[in-house]
């Protein structure tokens, strides 16, 4: 069974806007691997995080999951313990902790209201956050030192934005979210960014081709990819059990090309 260290004293819910998720936390309740909440400091603030382990006698590298316009759910929690399964340390923080009601984080929002919380996030505070949980992670004893960054969705672009900020972060992984589309904040990039899209998802893919575009000129290394058929959220939605067969595939290709990237980080 996964275990959980509860520091904050509740364990955390999927937001209610999101689509339901119990397939989700039953597989994360059957997973062997170590699991457990943490509290972290950020400036001010104090910042809830989830962190899965893997099953290793070796230190690993680390990912910083970013979770998706729908908060930290337990499908944001099942890619960080499949993340372990694979050797890697992953922390994915939740972004919204101390917004919601009585200072709740994700799971105190319903329905829309997890969307509006998110979007109205500052930005710097988007990136002290990760800059806090980046740190954090480094330093763990079971790390090796070397961190990346991934996200979906809202978390997409902002693993893409965090590349900008954090010159530590070895890679990104921007799953089907867009980039930024100021030269100077391009020109700030040291890490290779790595992009996963789907085809029918016009209105993140239209912004690529300028991506491609800012990063060539800046001499930044920018590989984008896009998988037939399937739609926004594919790597959520591929994992469903009702998942369509072009999101399922797709899903599928992206965790091997993921793996396999991340073996050069």
């Amino acid at each position: 069974m996964l275990r959980f260290i509860v520091s904050v004293g509740v364990v955390f819910g999927f937001a209610a806007s999101a689509p339901a998720q119990d397939w989700a936390k039953t597989r994360l309740e059957k997973s062997p691997r170590h699991g457990e909440w943490v509290k972290l400091k950020s400036a001010k603030r104090e910042v809830q995080a989830f962190v899965a382990y893997p099953e290793s006698k070796d230190k690993a590298t680390a990912v910083v999951v970013i979770h998706e316009i729908f908060g930290l759910t337990d499908w944001v929690r099942l890619v960080c313990d499949q993340l372990a399964e694979a050797g890697y340390i992953a922390i994915a923080p939740d972004l919204l902790s101390g917004a919601g009601p009585k200072g709740g984080g994700t799971e105190s929002f319903d329905g829309e209201a997890v969307r509006k919380a998110i979007l109205a996030l500052p930005a710097d505070q988007i990136t002290g956050d990760l800059n806090a949980v980046t740190d954090y992670v480094a330093k763990l004893p079971a790390c090796n030192g070397k961190v990346a960054v991934a996200g979906f969705c809202f978390g997409g672009s902002q693993s893409f934005r965090f590349a900008t900020n954090n010159k530590s972060v070895k890679a990104a992984f921007v799953f089907y979210g867009t980039g930024p589309e100021a030269e100077a904040d391009i020109k700030r990039i040291e890490a290779p960014v790595y992009g996963f899209y789907g085809e029918n998802d016009a209105r993140v893919n239209a912004t690529i081709p300028k991506s491609k575009e800012l990063m060539k000129a800046a001499g930044k290394t920018y590989e984008p990819e896009t998988y037939d058929m399937a739609g926004h959220g594919f790597m959520r939605a591929g994992e469903a059990p009702d998942a369509n067969d072009a999101n399922k595939k797709a899903k599928d290709a992206a965790w091997k090309r993921w793996k396999e990237l991340l073996k050069k980080v």
